[in-house]
């Protein structure tokens, strides 16, 4: 027979009063409530655990004064995780576990972390790159307390706040004969070699960019990290179309590239965070707030490339 903590509290209080009148009236709840508590907590050991005395009220047997020792031990336990798990929910301190698929997220993620408030030493961090749909499923399963991902194919369970409307932008070597220019169009980049970024989501929609385009551009790599694709490029290996961009202008490498805006309306990747809604942690509101916060300064359109058309698309 399972036993209630309920039982286990009514049966103690009444243990300490001596008297299932007096552990109602604390409990304040009836006699008889606190009566068939006794008999839960007995008929689950198959003992008898008090005498009940008409005129004096009831005493613990040396097995009632066992089980009731027991029964406080794990009352109290008890009551601590509740504690311990009120003092997590508030607190600033702690496991922060984020998922991302944001290829340059190094290039905005280490600022957010460092102005969302917690003293760094009270805080261990675990970011995990990965891609989309492992994001978005480590995020249901708990894997990750907070993720950063794009809502193409987004799953329906997913809520999510977006931070970023990035359009794609080509990125060529800076000695390109097109570098100049203001802008381009996909016309002229379909011309061009071009190294793909070959990550889930990202490879399919570079490519659907070009559907309505008679000409398909001639795929000279194919690499998985945005760095390598940028390498290419300053390398001279050809041209490519990106959506996020760091801050800096050269490759690892440290060859100088260019990023020019697209002049073609074309959809752009949409950038978001999502947590779990219902019962967030202090500590995972305070960094979405971080995200939110950093991505609404005018300065965060550095990791974006806009052009004339692309603005007046926006407002």
């Amino acid at each position: 027979m399972a036993l209630s903590l309920k039982a286990m509290r009514y049966f103690t209080t009444a243990l300490r009063h001596g008297n299932i009148a007096r552990a109602a009236a604390e409990l304040n709840i009836a006699a008889s409530a606190v009566a068939t508590a006794i008999d839960q907590v007995e008929a689950a050991f198959d003992l008898a655990l008090v005498t009940r005395q008409r005129a004096r009220g009831i005493r613990a047997t040396a097995s009632g004064l066992a089980v009731a020792a027991k029964c406080e031990r794990l009352l109290e336990d008890y009551r601590s995780i509740l504690a311990e798990g009120a003092d997590l929910k508030q607190s600033l301190s702690g496991t922060l576990r984020i998922g991302y698929y944001a290829p340059v997220a190094p290039a905005f993620l280490p600022a957010i972390l460092a102005s969302f408030g917690p003293v760094p030493g009270d805080v261990e961090l675990h970011l995990e790159e990965c891609d989309n749909d492992s994001a978005q499923e480590g995020l249901l399963c708990g894997t990750f307390d907070v993720i950063l991902f794009v809502t193409e194919n987004v799953l329906p369970m997913i809520d999510f706040d977006v931070l970023v409307e990035a359009p794609p932008y080509c990125l060529l070597p800076s000695s390109h004969r097109l570098a100049g220019r203001v802008s381009l169009d996909l016309k002229q980049i379909a011309k061009e070699p071009l190294v793909v970024l070959n990550r889930p989501v990202a490879t399919t929609y570079y490519r659907r960019l070009f559907d309505s385009h008679a000409d398909a551009p001639s795929i000279v790599a194919y690499a998985n990290s945005t760095e390598m694709v940028r390498s290419l490029v300053g390398a001279g290996r050809g041209c490519a179309i990106l959506n996020m961009r760091p801050s800096i202008s050269t490759s690892y490498a440290g060859a100088p590239v260019v990023a020019l805006p697209i002049a073609d309306p074309l959809p752009p990747l949409t950038l978001a965070v999502a947590y779990e809604r219902a019962r967030p942690r202090r500590l995972v509101r305070h960094f979405v707030e971080a995200c939110r916060e950093h991505f609404a300064r005018p300065d965060s359109a550095r990791c974006t490339v806009v052009g004339h058309t692309a603005r007046h698309r926006r407002r």
